[in-house]
């Protein structure tokens, strides 16, 4: 199947572009930009002719901001051939989906769609994705795009346009509001926020990574999610309960603020498992830290999140938010955020793959009624070795002999180990021949 996606130069477009091609769909994109070298980079066509490609596509795909989604909408719409879907996926739902009701020919069906991620998530498994499809206008292609979503692990939920902007307005437009307001908070106080992290919570940590996380992003996405027409509502019921807690606390009333407390804890509902969740949350966190403070001293393998770089080396020091790693006499500061502490196995599978690693053979004659492969097994369960296999055996005079070839890490001594492995097997009874 073919599908066009407007828009497809741009993050979320692009994540959309990699998803379809790698599910076998023809994609081509088109983007006001005219990025053509996106395109090229994406391994895709780039729509020159857009009037012909919406004609010749089986979907139409519109990612572009919200404040233009209806406008392109409307450019696009009429042009689709019978048969085919148009859908968007925008975080607004009532004024794209009746734009697409006006617009689209009555032979042209309709899929309002909302992906609950962002374009940093590498992969759709676990992720939400919300629908709004139109009653007559969703027939042929809504259990095709479910079953693509649904079989490559996402979880569809579906509601109406209405509905999904009355639950979006809190779901992320009350959320986004309190945390860029607490952001602004900062900037008025003037408040030095990374000084700040000397003397935090794990709550506190967690709740300037989400903030960091939002302050970081497209400030116009945000913005625009800020229109959805529902959001209005929602400030000013925050806003309220705000000047309500800030005038109990200026008259010292302090029943009067266990009495919010307790009204926003009764109707919040089940506060027992949520407090499990975030107590999770947090224990996952230490737990990370906790891992790198009892690998002080030993040799581990930090891999950089965003770059992929794989940095071996001895752990000096541990801090709430650094690592100090030594290598051949340097040492090097990496934030715990922007790195990963590779286990045991991560760590000698990427030595084998990229370390000049040295082979021996070493041939030894074995004690009578002794099991060669038990033998190649102790040898492999030796510091330094990569692999351990036989080669080679003969029975000479009734003396089993049997050749070991094994590979030894790079980065350790060859001859080292295999003394080692020599005192090892003559230990057992055997002999070096």
């Amino acid at each position: 199947m073919k599908i066009l996606i407007i828009g497809g130069s741009g993050d979320t477009g692009k994540w959309f572009v990699k998803f379809y091609k790698k599910h076998g769909f023809d994609v081509s994109i088109w983007g006001i930009n005219k990025k053509k070298e996106i395109a090229q980079e994406l391994g895709v066509t780039f729509a020159d002719d857009l009037d012909t490609e919406i004609g010749v596509s089986d979907i139409v795909m519109i990612s572009v901001p919200i404040n233009i989604t209806e406008k392109t909408i409307l450019d696009i719409a009429p042009k689709m051939p019978a048969g085919s879907l148009l859908m968007d996926i925008t975080s607004i739902k009532t004024g794209p989906v009746e734009a697409m009701i006006k617009y689209a020919p009555h032979n042209v069906e309709i899929l309002g769609t909302h992906p609950m991620f962002g374009p940093s998530i590498p992969d759709i498994r676990g992720q939400i994705v919300i629908f709004t499809p139109v009653e007559r206008r969703s027939g042929k292609w809504l259990p095709i795009i479910r079953s693509l979503y649904e079989d490559n692990g996402a979880h569809i939920e579906i509601m109406d346009a209405p509905e999904h902007d009355k639950m979006m307005s809190v779901v992320q437009g009350l959320t986004h509001f309190a945390y860029i307001s607490i952001g602004a908070v900062f900037s008025e106080l003037e408040f030095d926020v990374a000084r700040s992290r000397r003397f935090m919570s794990p709550m506190y940590d967690i709740m300037l990574d989400l903030v960091g996380r939002i302050l970081e992003q497209n400030p116009y996405l945000y913005a625009m999610i800020q229109m959805n027409p529902e959001v209005a509502k929602v400030h000013k019921a925050y806003i309220n309960q705000c000047n309500l807690l800030a005038e109990t606390v200026k008259r010292k009333d302090i029943e009067g603020f266990v009495g919010i407390m307790k009204k926003a804890a009764a109707h919040f509902g089940d506060t027992e498992s949520a407090l499990r969740r975030s107590e999770k949350l947090i224990g996952t966190k230490i737990a990370e830290h906790e891992e790198l403070v009892r690998s002080i001293a030993s040799e581990c393998a930090l891999k950089h999140i965003y770059s992929g770089i794989v940095h071996i080396g001895i752990i000096r020091k541990v801090t709430p938010r650094t690592v100090i790693l030594e290598r051949g006499g340097k040492k090097t500061e990496f934030l715990i955020e922007n790195v990963r502490l590779l286990n045991e196995k991560e760590l000698n599978s990427w030595k084998s793959a990229n370390l000049n690693n040295v082979t021996r053979d070493i041939s030894v004659f074995i004690p009578a009624g002794s099991d060669a492969k038990v033998i190649e097994s102790v040898i492999f369960g030796l510091q330094g070795i990569v692999s351990a296999e036989i080669i080679d055996t003969y029975k000479k005079n009734n003396a089993q002999s049997v050749t070991y070839r094994v590979t030894i890490y790079g980065d350790r001594d060859a001859a080292i180990v295999q003394e080692s492995i020599g005192k090892l097997l003559k230990g057992i009874g055997c002999t070096i021949r």
